[in-house]
């Protein structure tokens, strides 16, 4: 998958390796997103700036840590070849201020929780939901914790073994 990256209102950082680890162990356990057909933006940028994403485009009048926005289905995820043209899979825009308070809140580094709400992100782009069913939600979630485990960062949700 090819990334394609924007840095406006973060702190000086190695945010684009990040995101780049990040994109390859989301697609270590969800291989669908090892297509290298794919491109996807992530946007790192202010909570001023997610605030009216996700009141344009989702009608919630407030910042969130994390906005994806998939333009691929599933399915045609599922059956894009490796030949071919490249395919955008969506974009990714993270939220500075709240990603840094919810890092403070939680006791862990914000390269770590950036890390975390990327995978979150772009399994959201290849299909994956927490909001329909418990049942999808640990599947996600088991997804994301294993994921973060092979960069070397906890279990988001509680340190739990999957």
């Amino acid at each position: 998958m090819q990334l394609d990256i924007d840095i406006e209102g973060w702190p000086a950082g190695e945010w684009e390796a990040l995101a780049e680890r990040a994109a390859g162990a989301a697609a270590e356990v969800e291989p669908a997103l090892a297509n290298a057909r794919l491109h996807t933006s992530v946007l790192f940028t202010s909570d001023a700036e997610v605030h009216t994403l996700n009141r344009e485009w989702r009608d919630r009048d407030k910042p969130t840590n994390v906005l994806s926005f998939p333009m691929l289905e599933r399915r045609d995820l599922l059956e894009l070849t490796p030949d071919g043209p490249p395919e955008m899979l969506g974009d990714i825009a993270l939220a500075h201020e709240t990603c840094a308070r919810e890092a403070v809140e939680k006791g862990i580094s914000l390269e770590h929780h950036a890390t975390h709400l990327i995978v979150h992100g772009l399994l959201h782009l290849a299909g994956h939901d927490h909001v329909d069913s418990d049942e999808l939600a640990e599947k996600m979630e088991a997804l994301e914790i294993a994921a973060l485990a092979k960069l070397g960062i906890a279990d988001p949700y509680g340190d739990r073994e999957i």
